[in-house]
């Protein structure tokens, strides 16, 4: 039987790889990077998180299993945030060490691991896993980037309540938690969306994984990997690895266990997820680090979670 691990992060590999190849061979040039990443950002992203949220009904998901996961997530992330400091490069660093690839790799690697029952606990992962994630970073980058403006006087002698409240409203109207608010309303009316609209946002959200990893290859090109590999090992090994122990060892201290908790150790142990790169192209920080802790940490996940799996007796 095929390793489902091995199977599910092959694609990603791979997808990288493509990436990497047509950067080396000139077909896209540095500088057009950062169009395509503000196309992924701009328009795959958020057609993807809308189409995905608007068939969540809300009062038909169980959020128990799923709980000390995001416990244990917004304790990484905060830790961090006091390790690395209060600012844009510590907010990406930490989404990096709490963001899972929980759809391209997760969803095929737990239907192989674990059949439906492990698909409906972590579809409702996936379905507020940006939700939470992605606006938590959104909101404390809007925080930072408002610091940093009011801390180089551009802002004048702005209130400071001013500049949160402004900070929080720049991070609901963004391209992330907008179509993810936008979508949840929509799945509440219960209405059906029409295939006139429905067909080209399916289009667009299935060219979203595909492209962003074809742009982290990309990236990779021009970014020496072996430069910041202490630090992309470091951060790899804090995602793959510290992120599922914590995960785990919250849990157990409550007294969960099964399926649904293994489902959501697994997921912790998931490679960085590309969105993360994305957020460090959007504020122009750490985007070397970045994009090389992507590559190391699928690469590496090759491994660590074969190791978790073992553990948790699911291989």
């Amino acid at each position: 039987m095929t390793n489902p691990v091995l199977s599910s992060l092959l694609p990603v590999v791979l997808l990288a790889a493509i990436g990497f190849i047509a950067g080396r061979a000139g077909w896209i040039r540095a500088e057009a990077t950062r169009d395509l990443s503000n196309l992924v950002f701009m328009v795959l992203t958020p057609a993807l998180l809308f189409r995905t949220m608007s068939t969540v009904h809300v009062e038909q998901l169980d959020f128990k299993p799923v709980a000390m996961y995001f416990v244990a997530a917004v304790l990484l992330f905060a830790a961090m945030l006091v390790w690395q400091g209060m600012t844009r490069r510590a907010t990406v660093l930490a989404l990096a060490a709490t963001f899972s690839n929980t759809v391209m790799i997760g969803v095929p690697l737990v239907s192989l691991a674990y059949g439906a029952p492990g698909l409906v606990t972590l579809f409702t992962l996936i379905s507020v896993h940006a939700l939470v994630l992605l606006t938590l970073a959104t909101v404390v980058l809007e925080l930072a980037v408002a610091r940093e403006a009011v801390a180089s006087g551009q802002h004048g002698g702005q209130h400071m309540l001013l500049t949160v409240l402004g900070a929080v409203r720049n991070g609901i109207i963004h391209p992330v938690p907008l179509p993810i608010i936008a979508g949840l309303v929509f799945a509440q009316t219960g209405w059906v969306m029409p295939p006139l609209i429905d067909q080209p946002l399916l289009l667009l959200s299935n060219a979203f994984g595909p492209m962003a990893l074809v742009l982290v290859g990309v990236t990779l090109t021009f970014v020496r990997v072996g430069e910041h590999l202490k630090g992309a090992l470091g951060l790899a090994l804090i995602k793959n690895l510290a992120f599922p122990a914590l995960v785990a060892g919250l849990s157990w201290s409550f007294g969960l266990s099964g399926l649904s908790l293994s489902v959501m150790i697994v997921a912790a142990s998931m490679p960085i997820g590309a969105n993360v790169f994305l957020f460090s192209q959007r504020y122009q920080v750490a985007e070397e680090l970045v994009t090389a802790s992507v590559a190391v940490s699928t690469g590496l996940a090759l491994l660590t979670v074969s190791l978790v799996m073992a553990l948790l007796g699911g291989v």
